[in-house]
């Protein structure tokens, strides 16, 4: 088998290397710490470093067939951070020869009125969503320059085993809800939004590293069709039976307060228009040319709590 760098271990890098692992696939993982962010899994190296230094990454991918970017500054720290790390993913690319698989999300496009395809323009109007945009078109640009070998594969929120940041349907939802608990949320609890459930998201990932023909273009996970927050909480509680749990949306006021003492809610402010109006991503394209397929939602939402449910246990 061949030899692959993950650099990030959030859950999509964590998943990505599981995922290589099983495949038997020779993996190295890059983090700042070089600890696995869980329990170690077997064929997966851990590796110090920092992941916006070209030269010590171009040395740590030396052989590999793909470079898996999984890596993402702190939210807060976006626009200072992102322009170095993607230079350095791309730096070491050209270096290696390796495949870039850059895993993206849907910020760049900005706001929308209509399901999202990969054509749209990215059209971001916050600045987190304009740095997001910017690494993949520095990635493209030097793709169709012939420098590298380039794609992006793009997830919306993420959902599933394993994610415990993002708040939506993870850390700050989760345990209270299979408690039984009312959930303030942020948006429109009716309004249809896109999940994209994490093991696709790595299935993807893995996937695309090995057909050429997606490289030099961004790729839509696929995902399960839309659904409500208040929708996703029914089905989750259904699942955990605990009953009937009320969904209610956080006033703008709350909010307001919150991310006074909360970088997450503060920096998240910029993209509430993904949850104020339905979020619908649009993954046809992917789903025609190549084998990887949405999970069932049921099957999301029965591993996802009897995940959350050992995770919280006493």
């Amino acid at each position: 088998m061949s030899f692959h760098l993950v650099v990030g271990h959030g859950p999509a890098g964590a998943a990505t290397a599981r995922l290589l692992a099983e495949q038997g696939h020779e993996v190295r993982v890059v983090t700042r710490t070089g600890a696995p962010a869980g329990p170690a899994v077997p064929g997966v190296e851990h590796l110090a470093l920092d992941a916006s230094d070209p030269v010590r990454l171009a040395k740590a991918a030396r052989g590999a067939v793909a470079l898996h970017g999984c890596a993402a500054p702190p939210l807060p720290r976006w626009t200072r951070l992102w322009p170095a790390l993607a230079d350095s993913l791309c730096a070491a690319a050209e270096e290696s020869g390796a495949v870039l698989v850059m895993l993206g999300n849907l910020y760049g496009y900005g706001p929308v009125a209509a399901p999202m395809t990969e054509d749209l323009p990215l059209a971001a109007t916050g600045p987190k969503g304009r740095v997001r945009a910017a690494a993949w078109e520095r990635a493209r640009a030097l793709h169709e320059a012939g420098r590298i070998r380039a794609v992006e594969v793009r997830a919306s929120d993420f959902f599933g085993p394993g994610v415990t940041d993002g708040g939506h349907l993870a850390a700050r939802v989760m345990p209270g809800l299979l408690k039984g608990r009312s959930l303030g949320v942020v948006g429109a609890p009716d309004a249809v939004h896109s999940w994209t459930y994490l093991p696709d998201v790595a299935r993807a990932m893995v996937e695309l590293a090995g057909e050429e023909r997606a490289w030099g273009r961004a790729w839509h996970v696929p995902t399960a069709p839309a659904v409500s927050m208040r929708a996703m909480v029914d089905r989750l509680v259904a699942e955990a039976g605990v009953g009937p749990v009320a969904v209610r949306r956080l006033p703008a006021a709350v909010l307001a307060v919150a991310g006074l003492f909360s970088p997450l809610l503060r920096e998240l402010w910029e993209v509430r228009y993904q949850f104020d109006q339905p979020f619908v991503v649009d993954c046809s394209a992917y789903e025609a040319a190549f084998a990887v397929r949405a999970t069932p939602l049921e099957e999301q939402v029965r591993a996802t709590v009897a995940w959350w449910r050992e995770r919280t246990q006493p």
